[in-house]
């Protein structure tokens, strides 16, 4: 699965929304050879503003739009003066289609992301600061977010089940999976070597991981253990639980994000 991060053409469509603070536009850029649609707050202001790209969700694509998925952040993050490009994916909204993303464990939105990143620091928009780049991500787009840290696309172990999902829709893309990689009982060496944890090593950046102590989407097992990996490698992170709360955070919302936006006006500025 050989990738090019090849980010460019940052491309600035037309006005969807005013908003006082911000302004929000469509945008698109290239990855690889695919055309990646998305959405762009840019603050009111001359700028250059640091620039945060944001990773959604798992959203059946047929009934994904642009932009969804993170709306709270976006708008939160924007008011607070950072750029916002939340990147649709390939296979998205105004994406255009890549028939390989199931049987490739959705690794390549990985890939969109940091092309994301790389047209940025390509882009000569006067309001983005191409030295001060972060990366966001909820659920999926946590995997995903960390798969484009290390820069080595992977799948962790234990996730895999959101992949190889028994449905007669997927049972093609699932027959395709098993015979090539195996199920994680029959090839456990491809697995591991999937995952994003083998290559921790890698990070230069510090992280910081929200997690609801209900969550029974992604279990808080899979971050303490990314957590335990990660500080064994002597990397940065900071793992913050919120009791009561589940794969969405609700009440807590607002305190994620002032730790959120503490992070990174700490580590942007």
């Amino acid at each position: 699965m050989e990738r090019r991060y090849n980010g460019r053409g940052l491309r600035v469509g037309q006005v969807l929304g005013e908003f006082g603070a911000y302004t929000r536009f469509a945008v698109t850029y290239r990855s690889e050879d695919l055309r990646i649609s998305g959405i762009m707050n840019v603050p009111a202001g001359r700028g250059p503003f640091p620039v945060l790209v944001l990773n959604h969700g798992y959203i059946e694509p047929a009934i994904y739009v642009t932009e969804q998925g993170l709306a709270r952040e976006q708008d939160w993050l924007a008011r607070r003066e950072y750029v916002v490009l939340h990147t649709d994916y390939r296979n998205h909204a105004g994406s255009d289609n890549d028939p390989n993303v199931d049987y490739e464990l959705r690794l390549p939105y990985a890939v969109d992301v940091v092309n994301a990143v790389r047209a940025v620091k390509r882009s000569d928009l006067p309001y983005l600061d191409g030295d001060r780049v972060g990366l966001l991500g909820r659920s999926m787009g946590g995997n995903v977010t960390f798969n484009a840290l290390v820069a080595r696309p992977g799948l962790a172990a234990d996730n895999w089940r959101q992949f190889y999902q028994p449905s007669e829709d997927r049972s093609d893309v699932n027959a395709r999976m098993a015979r090539t990689y195996g199920l994680p009982a029959e090839s456990p060496e491809f697995w591991r070597a999937a995952s994003p944890r083998r290559y921790l090593d890698r990070l230069e950046q510090p992280v910081l991981m929200h997690h609801g102590a209900l969550d029974d989407s992604c279990p808080l097992a899979w971050s303490r253990a990314t957590v335990r990996a990660m500080r064994e490698q002597g990397q940065r992170v900071r793992l913050a639980t919120y009791a009561g709360e589940g794969h969405t955070l609700y009440a807590q919302w607002p305190r994620s994000m002032m730790r959120t936006t503490a992070f990174f006006d700490q580590n942007l500025a």
